[in-house]
């Protein structure tokens, strides 16, 4: 009998999730759509779809943990396609703010859709294995986050309303103020229009 490799169980969840991202930057390339986007535009269209208020490219440049002339170009190629509008802030004449236009709202909405194979991907898995994934990652981003090896995001562990294990011998043991209703593990959520920075 042969020793199973000494790689240590973190290691090789490490290597999981390394994988899922390259599949996901992968299909990002190849569902380029009608516009042929790259993966930056698209990952701005999606954040101002999820965030509908005016956005600054500040702002951007802190979500995507880009640079400001890369925001820049992509912004300004967004704009040429006809996907965002720049608009000039009434209070400051130089700063800009960014919204989409309808055609970049249809295009945000078109890239929101979960692609059939990542669909196929997760129903292969139960509820509790969604559960302890979301669980898990909640906990990676939080701890990356306060190492500050990434920006902030706007999830359930880093929201002021969020209250864990409120509930501790229940299904569903934690609880949201915004709400006033109990979460389990299932309901956490990882990016949240609702959120209230801690």
């Amino acid at each position: 009998m042969t020793d199973v490799p000494d790689t240590a169980p973190h290691e090789q969840l490490l290597v999981g999730l390394v994988r899922l991202g390259q599949a996901l930057r992968i299909n990002s390339y190849r569902n380029a759509g009608p516009y042929r986007l790259s993966p930056l535009q698209a990952d701005i269209l999606t954040i101002l779809r999820g965030d509908q208020r005016p956005r600054r490219p500040s702002e951007l440049t802190h979500a995507l943990t880009s640079s400001p002339p890369t925001i820049s170009d992509a912004v300004k190629t967004l704009t040429t396609k006809g996907l965002v509008m720049r608009r000039r802030d009434p209070v400051d004449a130089r700063a800009v703010f960014l919204t989409l236009t309808p055609d970049g709202h249809t295009e945000a909405d078109r890239l929101a859709r979960m692609p059939a194979v990542f669909g196929e991907a997760m129903a292969a898995l139960s509820p509790d294995d969604v559960a302890a994934m979301l669980r898990g990652t909640s906990t990676m981003i939080r701890s990356l986050q306060e190492n500050e090896a990434i920006p902030v995001t706007k999830m359930c562990l880093t929201c002021e309303l969020f209250r864990p294990d409120a509930h501790p011998s229940s299904d569903r043991p934690h609880h949201c103020a915004f709400i006033d209703s109990p979460l389990s593990d299932l309901e956490l959520r990882l990016d949240c229009s609702d959120h209230h920075t801690a």
